[in-house]
């Protein structure tokens, strides 16, 4: 998947500036693809360049004036070659995760001071996760809105990061759990 799939499957609620665009970036799509602010700017220009995308100016009174970018018929015929063609499977590429391998011969407080941080890191992204499935589904519970719901794949997406982040988050603290029982039994032997 390249970026431009990001950005346009972004954009399919309507108009964006660069600046929504990123904020939207940090919200819904950060949970399965990350962009800098920059990326994004030079992304959106290419893609106008390329008419996956229109944009438009809008002159503003006290404000530098902004553009608002859409998806084309272009940019939607792209998106349906990029959704028909076949995934590749993806892995984990964590630092974390190989400090962890090397649990038995490095300092296991610096261990465990990481993962509690990290845990806390998912469990702020767990609740804003909820937050995002509230507001999407509005008024509708969960199993009405997966049923009816207006724009699906959002709120799909979501559902992927909160439960990724809850798998992050008990991880977190079994390792630390095993990482002090273990710190105990040593103190012991």
């Amino acid at each position: 998947m390249a970026l431009r799939h990001a950005v346009l499957a972004a954009l399919l609620d309507g108009e964006h500036s660069g600046y929504q665009l990123a904020k939207a970036f940090d919200v819904g799509m950060a949970n399965f693809w990350h962009a800098l602010p920059q990326q994004l700017y030079a992304e959106l220009a290419k893609l106008e360049r390329e008419g996956l995308l229109a944009g438009r100016e809008v002159v503003q009174e006290s404000r530098p004036n902004k553009r608002l970018f859409s998806v084309t018929d272009a940019g939607l015929a792209e998106l349906h070659r990029f959704a028909a063609a076949p995934s590749k499977p993806s892995s984990i590429r964590d630092d974390l995760m190989v400090k962890v391998a090397a649990a038995d011969s490095v300092d296991a407080a610096a261990l465990i001071e990481q993962l509690e941080e990290r845990a806390g890191i998912a469990a702020a992204k767990i609740e804003l996760f909820e937050q995002l499935l509230r507001k999407m589904r509005g008024d509708l519970d969960e199993a009405e809105f997966l049923a009816r719901g207006a724009r699906i794949g959002p709120y799909l997406t979501c559902l992927r990061g909160r439960r990724f982040e809850r798998e992050n988050l008990d991880w977190c603290n079994e390792a630390v759990s095993v990482l002090r029982a273990r710190e105990g039994s040593d103190a012991q032997s």
